[in-house]
């Protein structure tokens, strides 16, 4: 076993680094136990530490990923989560300490930007470098369909792979590649790599990661740019398949779904939670209780000791050395300083009039195709709208045109006189790298007005926003992607808007400084209008969604995004009962009895009750199923027979719920 695990040779087809052998000391003899007792051991981290420069990200930190656990990693921004994740990939070095990967196991990551050759088209990249045999074998099969569809004559060799993909069952396979490929809106899948936006290439390295079939899936940041409908097949996916998983993410409804376990980055330490991110709040908040009150005995004995130090001969060996370490540990306890980042977002907004922004008949087209057709809405005060739909059905495209950044082709956008927009844009702001933070921030404004008409300087104000007055002075290089975030969006709040536009501003921020903002925006007393793939937050904030359907319509629709979807649902599940009208001649009485509904028979009304019945049961079998993994209950092998046995439920659901409807238009039944 050690020989299996101790020595570790990657290379990462995510970021094409050169190959890298990487030799590690064997394990501990905990970790030999952990093996034993809980399975097949995949990942190992032994007292690894890193820093930059005088910041320490974590200090001799240890923890493990055993077969069937998936698991967060979750922290503010700047803790050191992504680069935790580089170490393990072989994308940096640490300081200190090791890790070991078991060698007989697959491993795929998802960079939180992935780079390919830009040269390459999607298909390519998916399929270059694959260890998977029948993924190789679909690769060379496509090839050979193209080369036919070109005109080029190579029947016999067609011929060939049509045996071995017979031989090697390969058909479900490409059938799954197709409908992966289909989840994740890649379509055009000729087109070259480099041509792709950064959503879109995040999606080619999911695709290309979940095709690999891994045992082990390590995950930076993976709904970031994806549009809903995508996020919840991905997480869906997740939450059933066979392997482990270990994943940066903030989103909640994520974490609270897929994830059986959770480690905390605070202060330098990592914390594990045997539980989903509900257990997680609740833990981490007794956590925090048992430190402070460990903290107080600590000072209370520390002036004990202080007292007895200062009693004895200054002669340090004539004092027990032993009561005068003790000392010493209690002292560091005592004053122990925690980077504590609460952020504080209590700010005045200017009066906002009766006309804030009309938009009149509007329309936009590009090449030809309707992005936004004659849509009209005038903006009330208190209006907390939503906007949602798939990516490239316009949304963007919409801000822009309300905040004059585009002009549209019809139609007009009116602003009132008292109206001041704050627009968070999904794009990073460009800040000069070499500047200091609190220097960016005063190029703004020299102080700030905050609720109740005070004014407070620029560094109380970072203070407040989570930027300790020792960051403060951090040139912007050193900024971490979420304080960057951050600072985007504190250089929005610090103008005092009254209409916040936020395109996409969940990206990057950590779940602390997201409880935050939701809070703070919960209580804006302005307009909001919000781009976000975060279903938590829009099911928080929102009263009514702009609902992006395609071909330039856009609906209104009452309620946040989890009525929407249900409404959805309900829409799909619905019962036909309304037949076409059939224009006659003479429509005859006699006729229209004809196309009645056909009466039920006593067996379709016991068939109805107990189809019924059998639904609910399977579903209450697969929630209690879902519990047991979540809580992480259960072996490796017990996770596998659960997760097969859930599929296996949606399956007989599924058709369970198409007889019940088929039923359910039967007369005199309901």
């Amino acid at each position: 076993m050690a020989s299996n695990i101790s020595t570790f040779q990657l290379s990462n087809p995510f970021t094409h680094p050169q190959s890298s052998n990487y030799q590690f000391s064997n394990l501990s003899i905990f970790q030999y136990l952990s093996v034993y007792l809980c399975g097949m051991n995949y990942l190992s981290v032994e007292n690894l530490s890193k820093s930059f420069g005088e910041r320490k990200l974590f200090q001799n930190i240890s923890f493990g990923i055993d077969q069937g656990q998936k698991i967060a990693l979750v922290g503010i921004n700047g803790a050191g989560k992504s680069t935790l994740m580089k170490i393990i990939m072989g994308l940096e070095v640490a300081d200190s300490g090791t890790f070991s990967i078991n060698q007989q196991i697959k491993v795929s990551y998802v960079h939180q930007n992935p780079v390919f050759a830009a040269d390459l088209s999607i298909y390519q990249t998916i399929f270059e470098g694959s260890t998977n045999e029948i993924l190789g074998l679909i690769e060379s099969y496509h090839k050979v369909m193209l080369d036919a569809e070109m005109g080029k004559d190579n029947g016999d060799l067609l011929q060939q792979f049509l045996i071995k993909m017979d031989a090697m069952q390969a058909w479900d396979y490409e059938y799954e590649v197709k409908e992966v490929l289909g989840k994740l809106g890649l379509k055009d899948t000729e087109q070259p790599v480099g041509n792709l936006s950064g959503g879109q290439r995040k999606r080619v390295a999911l695709a290309k990661a979940i095709l690999e079939k891994p045992d082990l899936l390590l995950l930076d940041e993976p709904t970031n740019h994806l549009d809903l409908e995508t996020i919840e097949w991905l997480e869906d996916y997740l939450s059933r398949a066979n392997l482990s998983l270990l994943m940066v993410t903030h989103d909640r409804y994520f974490l609270e779904k897929v994830t059986n376990q959770i480690l905390e980055l605070d202060n330098g330490q990592i914390y594990r939670y045997m539980g989903n991110y509900g257990y997680f709040l609740e833990k981490k908040a007794e956590r925090r209780e048992i430190e402070a009150t460990e903290i107080d005995k600590a000072k209370s004995l520390y002036k004990k000791e202080l007292e007895w130090i200062r009693r004895q001969p200054k002669a340090r060996g004539t004092k027990a050395k032993y009561r005068v370490d003790a000392f010493e540990e209690t002292k560091e306890k005592a004053f122990q300083k925690r980077e504590e980042r609460e952020i504080e977002l209590k700010l005045t907004t200017q009066r906002l009039g009766n006309k804030i922004i009309e938009i009149d008949e509007l329309g936009k087209s590009f090449d030809g195709k309707p992005v936004i057709k004659d849509f009209s809405y005038i903006f009330k005060k208190g209006d907390k709208i939503g906007i949602v739909g798939p990516n490239g059905a316009g949304k963007t495209t919409f801000l822009n045109m309300i905040t004059g950044l585009l002009e549209p082709d019809r139609g007009k956008v009116t602003i009132g006189q008292t109206t001041a927009i704050g627009y968070y844009r999904q794009e990073e702001d460009r800040f000069d790298e070499s500047k200091r933070l609190i220097d960016i921030v005063k190029d703004v404004a020299e102080v700030v007005t905050i609720a109740g008409g005070s004014t407070i300087s620029v560094s109380q104000f970072l203070t407040k926003f989570g930027f300790p007055p020792k960051q403060q002075f951090t040139p912007i290089e050193k900024l971490s992607g979420g304080e960057r975030r951050r600072l985007q969006l504190l250089m929005v709040l610090i103008k005092n808007p009254n209409f916040l536009i936020l395109d996409e501003p969940t990206n990057d921020l950590d779940i602390m400084t997201l409880n935050t903002l939701e809070e703070f925006l919960d209580d804006f007393p302005g307009c909001l209008l919000i781009v976000s793939h975060d279903r938590y937050f829009m099911d928080r904030l929102v009263d009514h969604l702009f609902v992006f359907e395609g071909e330039g319509k856009i609906k209104d629709f009452p309620g946040n995004y989890t009525d929407f979807r249900e409404w959805e649902k309900e829409q799909k599940l619905a019962p036909k009962l309304e037949k076409p009208e059939v224009k006659a001649p003479e429509p005859k009485k006699v006729e229209a009895a004809s196309v009645s509904k056909p009466k039920a028979t006593f067996k379709d009304k016991k068939e109805f009750e107990e189809t019924s019945s059998k639904i609910e049961s399977l579903q209450r079998e697969k929630d209690q199923l879902v519990e047991k993994i979540q809580a992480g209950s259960g072996g490796p092998a017990d996770m596998t027979n659960w997760s097969k046995r859930i599929v296996a439920i949606d399956h007989e659901v599924e058709n369970l719920e198409m007889r019940w409807l088929e039923l359910s238009e039967l007369e005199g039944i309901g």
